[in-house]
């Protein structure tokens, strides 16, 4: 099994990957900014459970495929960048039409759903082709080289645990901005901001090699 020192070394690592600003990042600030504290939350689950996915890709050698196959590395890639690009412009056209609208305008969309802030978060993460990579890299240097699958699924549920706890305390403290972030001018720049940053990503995935 996996000793407790190799268990807080591997928290550290996914710790440090977890605060790098990036999709993730941006996704839960969205939904916290425009549907409020429990979607924000329910954003940062989704994106930890395709860190879990990817966890568990890595220890089978899904991910190991993406490194190995240019062609399935492309095709995650790419649906990844068509994703991120179409919320950045989503966020876009909302910045001009003047701001997402109050949390209670809302009520009854799809999009405010909490089923659709868990969806942004997971397919943010899991469409990143460049966390499998990350997985690959690491998670060989933190399981015992006869570990079980105990060992996966502990390292596994620490990167879940690392990851969650983060977004949840950025979920939080964004709310405790809601009444700053809810004025029209203020909501109409952070989507703006968020919507660019999305659109720059997703570029910037589809351009990776």
């Amino acid at each position: 099994m996996s000793d407790v020192g190799q268990a807080l070394a591997f928290a550290g690592v996914i710790g440090l990957a977890a605060v790098s600003p990036g999709p993730d990042f941006a996704i839960v600030v969205r939904r916290s900014v425009v549907a409020g504290r429990m979607h924000g939350m329910v954003a940062a689950a989704g994106v930890a459970a395709g860190v879990f996915v990817w966890s568990v890709a890595a220890a089978v050698g899904v991910a190991a495929l993406l490194e190995a196959s240019a062609v399935a590395f492309t095709v995650v890639k790419l649906a990844g960048a068509a994703y991120l690009m179409w919320l950045g412009v989503s966020a876009l056209l909302a910045a001009r039409r003047g701001g997402s609208g109050p949390d209670r305008q809302l009520a009854g969309r799809a999009e405010a759903r909490l089923w659709g802030s868990f969806r942004d978060g997971l397919l943010t993460n899991v469409l990143n082709p460049k966390c499998g990579v990350f997985f690959v890299a690491v998670l060989p240097q933190f399981a015992p080289v006869d570990g079980s699958a105990g060992d996966v699924m502990l390292l596994s549920l620490v990167a879940v645990a690392v990851t969650i706890a983060w977004f949840v305390v950025v979920a939080n403290l964004v709310a405790a901005m809601h009444r700053v972030l809810s004025r029209p001018a203020v909501r109409r720049s952070l989507d703006a901001v968020t919507g660019a940053v999305l659109v720059a990503l997703g570029l910037r995935l589809a351009a990776t090699s």
